[in-house]
């Protein structure tokens, strides 16, 4: 007998191999039985209270403090169980629903940010990923403005984490984007930074406040050449056009050390706290203030 879950992912598997252009819209008359399935299965996640946040801590490199977190978004499924961003985010942005998923992402992000606050932890930085759609949305500046005004939020206390394909695809109109962004006084992470034909020039093209390098070029620091070059010269770039340096996916004391050594800003992963509901993040971060 197949899983419960297999009908649900194969048709989400089918509808992702086939994608004609007239789909690409949300008011397409065209869309399949399957598609508005998956849109509703989407939609009911969002008012039904099946989506979780959790929050991964960042620790500044030098001293260990929590400086802020990385909100992370996941899938309480009635019948699959509890999904991770990679099995739902890719059919969210096919649908559309994307838009109202990344919303509450932000919502939720930064009214927890403010109950810690009122809890008496420390203000700290929330960090957001956007989906390609979202960023390209023309209310965006404006939305999380009003957002961060209606939380009492600093806008320098929100990052806002964008890929470097997101942000190459049309360089001029990225630009545009992140003026508007920046003129309210967010924080731009330039984010999974080092995965195949990263540019350095991306650094000073864009104007972002935050490098994020990606695990993928972490993972074999400090034993690898290339990938110990390659993390050497993102640090020492950003640290010459005075931008942070992040460090995703650290995972040995060995990484630590070199982190350390080189000066890195801030960093995160599994060896300094995995992913965490928000009761166990406020308690980590007032056991760090207590060391």
């Amino acid at each position: 007998m197949r899983p419960p879950y297999h009908r649900f992912f194969s048709s989400l598997n089918r509808f992702r191999t086939r994608k004609p252009a007239a789909i690409d819209s949300d008011d397409s008359p065209f869309k399949t039985s399957e598609m508005q399935a998956l849109e509703a299965s989407l939609g009911r996640a969002i008012v039904g209270d099946e989506l979780r946040l959790m929050y991964q801590p960042k620790f500044e490199t030098r001293t260990g403090r929590i400086t802020g977190g990385e909100a992370l978004l996941r899938w309480q499924h009635p019948e699959l169980g509890l999904l991770q961003p990679a099995q739902f985010i890719p059919y969210a942005e096919d649908t559309g629903v994307i838009l109202p998923l990344s919303r509450w992402v932000l919502q939720h992000a930064c009214s927890q940010n403010m109950l810690w606050e009122r809890m008496g932890l420390p203000p700290l930085r929330m960090a957001v990923n956007l989906s390609a759609r979202q960023f390209n949305d023309p209310r965006l500046s404006a939305s999380a403005a009003r957002l961060l005004y209606d939380v009492d939020m600093e806008p320098h206390r929100l990052e806002l984490e964008i890929t470097e394909s997101i942000m190459s695809y049309d360089p001029p109109k990225t630009l545009v984007i992140l003026a508007a962004l920046k003129k309210t006084g967010i924080r731009i992470a330039l984010d999974n930074f080092g995965i195949g034909y990263s540019s350095l020039s991306h650094l000073q093209e864009f104007p972002i406040d935050i490098v994020k390098i990606d695990r993928s070029a972490i993972q074999n620091v400090p034993g690898d050449l290339a990938d110990t070059s390659m993390t050497e010269a993102i640090l020492d770039t950003a640290r010459k056009l005075n931008v942070r340096a992040v460090a995703e996916g650290v995972e040995t004391a060995e990484q630590v050390a070199f982190l350390q050594r080189r000066r890195c800003d801030d960093m995160q992963g599994f060896f300094c706290s995995q992913p965490l509901e928000a009761a166990a993040f406020a308690r980590l971060v007032k056991k760090n203030l207590a060391r």
